[in-house]
């Protein structure tokens, strides 16, 4: 009986391949980047991704404050250097509470677009000295030696991209190390 079944089985699988009625879902064949112990599928927006990774709940949780998300669920491109929670922890003690804030929304809102750059930019375009204006309509510096690059912000403080590349539907992700400031 365990034979016939097992042949039973077997045939079937077969067919089913032979058929082509297995199907794999179209982002199990995407190439994936993994961020904060999640695939960010290509495919999918910038929010869409973010909101999987357990490293970027503190930016999601401000993107949503600051009403960002439709704008960052947008067409785009947008190149977005991403801070993790643990770069928004080295901000001074209270800061990212006070910024959620209603009231200070514009103060979010300006921090947050100094993030983004319009247009995709891979991590082989951030050539060293180069001068990127942000969607806030400030000025971030690009710092590039040794297959590193930093960034450096209006109060000369300086952040690490830590993981290049995270192409999304809708620009690209490179997640940084330290929260930039503009002046």
């Amino acid at each position: 009986m365990s034979k016939r079944i097992a042949m039973l089985s077997a045939a079937a699988l077969g067919a089913l391949f032979v058929t082509g009625a297995v199907t794999v879902p179209a982002v199990a064949k995407e190439k994936t980047v993994q961020v904060g112990g999640a695939p960010m599928y290509p495919s999918k927006n910038i929010v869409q991704n973010a909101v999987n990774s357990k490293d970027h709940t503190t930016l999601v949780a401000a993107v949503k404050a600051a009403g960002l998300v439709d704008t960052l669920s947008g067409a785009g491109p947008f190149t977005v250097f991403a801070p993790t929670n643990s770069a928004f922890g080295k901000l001074p003690k209270g800061t990212v509470e006070t910024l959620v804030k209603p009231e200070n929304k514009a103060t979010l809102t300006k921090i947050l677009t100094y993030h983004v750059v319009p247009g995709r930019l891979a991590a082989k375009d951030l050539k060293d000295g180069q001068k990127l204006t942000t969607v806030a309509g400030e000025t971030l510096t690009v710092k590039a030696a040794g297959g590193k690059v930093q960034l450096v912000d209006a109060k000369g403080g300086v952040s690490t991209v830590t993981i290049p590349n995270v192409n999304q539907s809708n620009g690209v992700i490179h997640v940084v190390n330290t929260v930039l400031l503009p002046g």
